[in-house]
């Protein structure tokens, strides 16, 4: 061969690789870039079928991401690395040419009719992404010019797969990160248990682009796992009996609280419900520890329908998320208990209001049965005419007695109970309320302002009935404020009666910007209940907390105008 032709050839291969890089540049998406380019290379070589195949990072299999000539359903072969001559040129780093596949022992078969395969590296050294084939139908379709040809072709391809396995990772990562701060978002705003729940698993499913997603959780007992929420999972995979932690595949996630994934539950001897997993057409499986304080309380379990190998940006989003869960739900648990403490309370003042009711009940019977008794003995047999009286005043006498007893018992019942007297933060009770009522405030549209003196002394009180005495308050006060508005509290040292220096009161000032009293509701706010002046509700909440605060020998004032809010100032004694 002349010079002049080897320099033609030459500008021909040249040619060749441009237009190669032009179809590799064609489009943004690999595997279309990669076909585009493959199809050129082959057409130059007079290859009739190639391929090419790429390392999963994840599985370490090799996977056929383009094709030409092949026949379908060809490209969802996988191999092994050493696996064929493809397995082999991805091992081993180097090339593979063969004029005769019959001769050839490391050949593997994915069409018929092939003569001849030329199969080069994609990558260099420890950095082998895969391998680009090409076959002809003929002995001995390619010589060393084609083989060093496909060399260039490699060196061509390498870079762009390499960038856009850096793009769709740092995409997906970029996605996953994106659906863990929604999603956390999401379940935070979510108070309900079981709505926390039905978030959880609806999401992970997205999250994952799962199949399906279950969660269970440990019983009181922390020996069995059930079932408490589902997305996507049919019915015999909830019919499925709850899980032993001893002798379960999900328990050993809680007892090692680590990740586990299987690629094929179908398959798997560790899997207690194969039968259910095939009827449910579930395959792969990646189950996660819930952890909350570094305690496991359940699983967070997502199924794929098809062979699938997580990888570990995956493990890695389903723990974050599963972190994140577990706070929403114990979040959501200490909600409902905190529902729970409030209805609690709410029924502890009922029956304190039912024992003032009682005892003015029993007040205003006994005086006209005192008048009766008095009657009664004006009246008695002594009198003269006891023939045939005699008889009526004596049942007349034994029932009024009767009543008397009743009026006694209910006196007894509603006998005011004495408080028992500790130091008490009174800062630590008005934050413990705000815990407590955030919610209700929310919920009514009231916005809650403190304002705390931090050198606020303790006072000397009991802790339960003052803190009954500040929610009968907060209560009053968000009724008085229908349409939403501000429950400003404050309190401070009071600088009246100190001596050397030592403040001997605290003021707690309870202001809203609610509908306002009238001079006659501020004159019986704290009177008794059956002389009310409330449109709605009992007039039993402000009557409490008059006694509770007089029983800590306070004071308790109310200030208002109608339409313009209500304050209520509590002055009470550091000692008694």
């Amino acid at each position: 061969m002349t010079e002049i032709q080897r320099l033609l050839n030459r500008i021909v291969r040249l040619e060749a690789l441009q237009a190669i890089g032009r179809s590799l540049s064609s489009s943004p998406d690999l595997r279309t870039a990669l076909a585009a380019a493959l199809a050129d290379a082959a057409r130059w070589l007079g290859a009739d079928s190639g391929s090419v195949c790429l390392i999963n990072p994840t599985t370490g299999f090799l996977e056929i991401e383009a094709t030409v000539g092949f026949p379908v359903g060809a490209d969802q072969t996988r191999l092994r690395l050493g696996e064929g001559m493809t397995g082999w040129v991805a091992r081993s780093g180097f090339s593979a040419r063969t004029g005769n596949v019959a001769k050839e022992p490391r050949y593997v078969a994915l069409r018929d009719g092939v003569c001849s395969e030329v199969a080069v590296p994609l990558g260099a050294g420890e950095e082998i992404v895969g391998v680009l084939n090409l076959d002809a139908d003929r002995m001995n379709g390619f010589d060393d010019a084609a083989e060093e040809f496909l060399r260039e072709v490699a060196a061509l391809m390498t870079p762009v797969i390499r960038q856009a396995w850096l793009y769709e990772s740092a995409r997906h990562r970029a996605r996953l990160l994106e659906s863990l701060v929604r999603i956390g978002q999401l379940i935070n705003s979510t108070l309900s248990r079981d709505e926390a729940l039905t978030t959880v698993t609806r999401e992970a499913r997205s999250l994952i682009g799962a199949k399906m997603c279950s969660l269970l959780l440990l019983d009181e007992g922390r020996e069995w796992l059930e079932l408490q929420a589902h997305h996507g999972a049919g019915e015999a995979y909830v019919a499925n009996p709850r899980l032993a932690v001893g002798e379960s595949l999900l328990g050993i996630v809680v007892r090692r609280r680590k990740p586990m994934q299987v690629e094929n539950i179908q398959e798997s001897g560790r899997y207690q419900n194969v039968r259910i997993a095939r009827e449910e057409g579930l395959v792969s499986l990646l189950s996660v520890p819930l952890l909350y304080r570094d305690r496991a309380i359940g699983t967070l379990n997502v199924y794929t329908g098809s062979p699938h190998v997580f990888s570990d940006q995956e493990v890695r989003a389903l723990l974050a998320y599963a972190e994140l869960s577990a706070l929403a739900l114990e979040r959501a648990r200490l909600y409902e208990r905190i529902v729970v403490v409030e209805e609690e309370l709410r029924q502890s003042e009922r029956l304190s209001a039912l024992g003032l009711l009682a005892a003015e009940i029993a007040h205003e019977i006994r005086n006209p049965l005192t008048v009766m008794k008095m009657l009664h003995h004006a009246l008695s047999p002594d009198t003269g005419r006891a023939d045939e009286w005699e008889n009526d005043f004596r049942i007349m006498g034994e029932k009024m007695d009767q009543l008397n007893q009743i009026v006694d018992r209910v006196l007894d019942f509603a006998r005011r109970t004495e408080p028992k007297l500790a130091a008490t933060d009174v800062n630590q009770l008005l934050d413990d309320l705000h815990i407590l009522t955030r919610h209700k405030l929310k919920a009514q549209g009231v916005a809650l302002e403190h304002r705390l003196d931090s050198r606020l002394p303790r006072v000397l009180a009991d802790a339960t009935q003052l803190e009954q005495a500040f929610l009968n308050l907060t209560l009053n006060a968000v009724e008085a404020m229908p349409e939403g508005g501000i429950l400003r509290i404050r309190s401070r040292a009071l600088p009246i009666g100190t001596r050397g220096g030592v403040t001997t009161h605290v003021a707690v000032r309870f202001r809203d910007t609610g509908v306002g009293m009238s001079s006659e509701q501020q004159a019986l706010a704290f009177k008794t209940v059956l002389n009310t002046t409330k449109a709605r509700g009992s007039g039993l909440g402000l009557a409490i907390v008059g006694r509770v605060i007089e029983q800590h020998h306070g004071v308790i004032r109310v200030h208002s105008h109608p339409g313009r809010g209500t304050v209520f100032t509590l002055v009470l004694p550091v000692r008694h």
